[in-house]
């Protein structure tokens, strides 16, 4: 990858955050968002910290199912001190976590780098699933409210002429990948190809329903940890189960979209909550909770795993 194009990969999700933390600061002031962080209920916060903290560990553990099939015992220390200097990392690069990573389990356990990063991907390949039955149960939920709410906003001929225009290029996609010798389209297709075995070997590894079992806890803890942190706003206490998990999927995604989700998490949340008719200040201000709360989180604890690393593995260095 060229220079230009790995800056500009670091710069701009960096420049967005930036833009979209003014946005949203300019949409509730200072004072007021200082008011809800005084007057929530951090009972509730803490619980939700809690549980992120209980999903982040079960990764950790998850993640030796993948190693262990590959000749290699890590300890779970390292496993966990991995995870969460991961996860502070990609708040300066994205994903650059997930190569310090593997990086740490190669520098301290010895397991190859190519076969720590190709682990990460397999359970990337189990996350995302896990995104998309969550997404599915939340359109189970409220798929009454969700298609009304299409309806309304949407021409309903827009919408079908949409969605075949949708299946029509599902479907050219389908024959270029199939037939195409262009170098990039055998690259995406060798990446799906890579992808596709990568959730094969899931069910074929020997603890295959313990990882399944870990996978479900992680997302599990994920949503109950977003849902319960809304009980520490009063104005949300009536959210619904798929208000909340709508909030958690655009949240999820803004993760992606800038540095560890800085300015784009609020927003998602906003922007979900309000399709439900929720308070618009809360749930900004509920937004910034929780983003704040997991941040501090994983700032503390990924600070102290880097500094702790090396001393923990002082005998085996």
């Amino acid at each position: 990858m060229s220079k230009p194009k790995s800056i500009l990969k670091i710069v701009l999700p960096l420049l967005l955050g930036i833009v979209l933390v003014w946005y949203s600061l300019s949409q509730i002031s200072i004072p007021t968002l200082i008011q809800y962080f005084k007057n929530a209920n951090y009972s509730w916060i803490l619980l939700g910290a809690v549980l992120g903290v209980l999903s982040h560990t079960s990764r950790a553990y998850r993640w030796l199912y993948m190693v262990e099939p590959l000749g290699y015992k890590p300890r779970f220390g390292n496993s966990f001190m991995a995870v969460y200097s991961a996860y502070l990392i990609n708040f300066t690069i994205p994903r650059a976590g997930e190569l310090a990573r593997a990086s740490i389990l190669t520098n301290y356990e010895k397991v190859p780098f190519d076969k720590g990063i190709g682990t990460i991907v397999a359970e990337r390949i189990a996350d995302t699933l896990m995104l998309l039955l969550v997404i599915l149960i939340a359109l189970f939920l409220e798929f009454e409210f969700i298609y009304n709410f299409f309806i309304e906003k949407f021409n309903p001929l827009t919408l079908i002429i949409a969605g075949l225009i949708l299946i029509l290029l599902g479907f050219v996609g389908i024959i270029i990948l199939r037939r195409s010798t262009n170098a990039y389209i055998i690259r995406i297709k060798g990446f799906l190809s890579g992808l596709l075995e990568g959730l094969l070997s899931i069910f074929k590894m020997e603890k295959k329903w313990a990882f399944i079992f870990h996978t479900v806890f992680i997302w599990g803890m994920y949503v109950l940890m977003f849902y319960v942190t809304t009980f520490a706003l009063p104005e949300l206490n009536d959210i619904s189960l798929a208000a909340a998990l709508i909030g958690f999927i655009l949240a999820s995604f803004s993760i992606a979209a800038t540095n560890g989700g800085i300015g784009s998490f609020p927003e998602a949340v906003v922007i979900a909550f309000l399709v439900f008719n929720l308070p618009e200040d809360p749930s900004r201000a509920f937004g910034w909770i929780m983003w704040s709360t997991q941040t501090l989180v994983i700032i503390i604890l990924g600070g102290l795993s880097l500094i702790y690393l090396p001393i923990y593995n002082r005998k085996k260095v």
